[in-house]
């Protein structure tokens, strides 16, 4: 290159233009810009030549001038249109002289300078630019739409983030649900989101922490989530709400009923029935009769909801049961195993109304064994809602006019002797219960009390009924069992406290139960087979149970065969069990809260059992509450120990707790 040469160069990606001052070195040139500064420069720098004559510095504003009007990138357009048909390959001079018609050093330049700023229509090739074909160029054009609607979308989720954290209302659009979801999925899984990468840039954006802490400060500070959002279910994955498709289906359902594949039910709607729940329970699946035989005998009856009813194996409401395995109940409400529409409305054993039931009817021995039993697809017509504090209050004042729940309470009572003396293990420890309203949290003890043993006696009784209709007729069932436990020997056991402290002893042999397709013996409930049924609207191995049985009583082959049962029980199981732990997490956190929210109170305690005693880390239970929880003394305890605890330190979504033993202290006169 020549002194006094105008040639253009790129910095930091930027164009520039400057006049070749002098060599330097053996390879690099000095050159001069319109500034008056002096780059350095390779010629593998230099992107382009003007040659046509010697500039200076101050002409290169004059330069910029002259080609300005030809510097139309419309023109570029038209210029592909003539090239494509023949694909056509030009240099700058050769674009100059199709554009303008003249091949003059600055209209060269003014072409290559249109040329190289082009991204759609031509690609360059050295130093010359062949044209990109029609299809080519059309993606190119959408690409560049789309990543201009998404930065456009980026930019409106931005100002909306920093106007939300103003305490302004915004209106979110889909666009912005798509970010913070993948913000929700950050601070719900971490690092293990599949969705990282657009939860960290708004994070980074913001300025704040790239961490799943941070993006779950981030949405509860927009208001999108609440400090209380449930990360457990969101970990777990558990859908909280029905789909679309299922919700259209539970309405045809109710609109439309199915026909009934058991048109021939037994008719036991002159049976007085009585249902016995919580007061807030909503999925009434249980009712219990008597009735009165010649010779003075009693026949026990134990209907159960039949949802079976209103769907069939295989159907969406049957998948959809299949896939949440259970209803979970949460201190903040539920999330039901069927619509609630069908499971409080046609499912349920609703009072005064003809319902579908599966009725389990039992004689009894004198001793409480079971003598005779039948089981019918039905109809009932529950006569009485009752809450089992009414129940407790109607056996107390012993109102005649209700004889047969008296009746019932007596059996109950024989066949809990009966059982225990075939080997039942009976554990009493006390219950808490959880409700979250309107972020108010309350917490009570549940009482293990005569109406609620007398419900739990009859729902044990049903199981054995379907175990043992199961084992004989050689049917396919989810069949539950449990091995004898290794339990510590009478004088070890005489050695602790009677009560909850004796009984957690127990509990801590107590072997998991496990379900099978072979019968096998219940060993905590003194039963050589048993099989849950009692609870299909809110647990899908009782649906399972129903479905095979009620197949078997009307002579069909049942659903599914041996093997299919096996394999569907055991994906279901793990489903169960995973909505379980969610239970127990979540109970715990709200636990926590509610200590953190009572940090200063001070609560009798009773010292369980040791974790780890070289530690004096132990069991406790709050007695008022009924929640067991870790506590580390500074000093010797005896289990049975009771004790006042106060929690010094509570971090509920850390999953801790410290507590501190508040010591008795004489209190000292003062004297003046």
């Amino acid at each position: 290159m020549e002194k006094g040469t105008l040639i253009e160069f790129r910095l930091h990606g930027n164009r520039h233009l400057a006049v070749v001052d002098r060599p330097e070195g053996k390879k690099h040139w000095i050159a001069v810009d319109e500034h008056g500064h002096s780059h350095t420069l390779h010629p593998r720098q230099v992107t382009y030549e003007i040659a046509d004559k010697i500039y200076e510095p101050a002409e290169i504003p004059l330069f910029r001038e002259e080609i300005k009007p030809y510097l139309d990138p419309s023109s570029i357009e038209v210029a592909w249109e003539i090239l494509v048909e023949e694909s056509t390959i030009v240099d700058a001079a050769e674009m100059a002289q199709l554009l303008f018609s003249d091949r003059s050093p600055p209209l060269c330049y003014a072409a290559h300078y249109l040329l190289s700023e082009d991204k759609f229509y031509f690609k360059q090739k050295g130093n010359r630019y062949d044209p990109r074909s029609v299809s080519q160029v059309a993606e190119l054009q959408h690409q560049q739409k789309v990543e201009a609607k998404r930065h456009q979308e980026w930019q409106s989720f931005l100002e909306k983030v920093e106007q939300r954290l103003k305490g302004c209302s915004v209106e979110w659009q889909s666009s912005d649900r798509s970010r913070l979801e993948a913000l929700e999925k950050l601070a719900a899984q971490g690092e293990e989101s599949n969705r990282c990468a657009p939860a960290m840039e708004t994070l980074s954006m913001l300025g704040r922490p790239q961490t799943s802490q941070s993006a779950f400060k981030l949405l509860v500070d927009l208001g999108w989530w609440s400090p209380h959002e449930n990360l457990f279910l969101r970990r777990n994955q558990i859908p909280v709400h029905f789909s679309a498709k299922v919700i259209e289906v539970a309405q045809c359902c109710l609109n439309s009923p199915p026909p009934d594949a058991d048109p021939n039910r037994l008719d036991l709607t002159r049976l007085k029935v009585y249902t016995i729940d919580d007061e807030s329970t909503r999925e009434i699946d249980d009712g219990l009769s008597l009735e009165y035989l010649e010779g003075g005998k009693q026949r026990l009856w134990i209907h159960i909801a039949d949802p079976t009813r209103w769907l069939q194996p295989g159907d969406q409401l049957d998948l959809e049961a299949r896939r949440r395995a259970t209803t979970l109940y949460l201190p903040t409400g539920i999330v039901p195993m069927f619509p609630p529409e069908l499971a409080t409305g046609p499912m349920s054993l609703t009072q005064g109304e003809i319902c579908c039931a599966l009725s389990f009817g039992v004689i009894l021995s004198e001793a409480g064994a079971v003598e005779d039993y039948s089981i019918y697809a039905s109809q009932i017509k529950p006569t009485y809602r009752l809450t089992y504090e009414d129940v407790d209050e109607m056996l107390q004042l012993g109102v005649k006019a209700e004889s047969e729940l008296a009746a019932i309470a007596t059996l109950a009572q024989t066949r809990q002797s009966w059982r225990q003396s075939q080997g039942a293990i009976s554990i009493h420890m006390p219950e808490s219960s959880i409700k979250v309203q309107a972020d108010e949290i309350a917490i009570y003890v549940v009482d293990d009390s005569p109406a609620r043993q007398l419900v739990a006696e009859m729902m044990i009784l049903a199981g054995e009924i379907a175990g043992r209709y199961g084992q004989a007729q050689n049917l396919a069932l989810p069949f539950r069992g449990q091995a004898q436990p290794d339990l510590p020997s009478e004088e070890e056991l005489l050695a602790l406290p009677a009560g909850p402290v004796r009984y957690c002893a127990i509990r801590r042999c107590m072997p998991r139960s496990e379900m099978s397709i072979t019968p096998a013996r219940h060993a905590s409930l003194g039963l050589e087979t048993y099989t849950q049924v009692t609870s299909p609207i809110r647990r899908y191995s009782d649906l399972l149970a129903h479905f095979q049985l009620k197949a078997h009583l009307r002579n069909t082959p049942p659903p599914f065969p041996a093997q299919e049962l096996q394999d569907l029980m055991l994906s279901v199981t793990a489903a169960a069990q995973e909505a379980t732990l969610v239970e127990r997490q979540t109970n715990r956190y709200w636990g926590l809260e509610y200590l953190r929210r009572n940090i200063e109170k001070t609560w009798p305690a009773l010292v369980l059992r040791w974790l780890r005693e070289h530690e004096r880390l132990a069991l406790i239970l709050l007695e008022d509450l009924g929640l067991e929880l870790a506590m580390r003394f500074n000093r010797p305890v005896a289990l049975g120990k009771h004790l006042n605890v106060r929690a010094v330190h509570v971090n509920p979504r850390q999953d801790t707790i410290e507590f501190e033993e508040q010591l008795e202290t004489s209190v000292q006169p003062v004297t003046s």
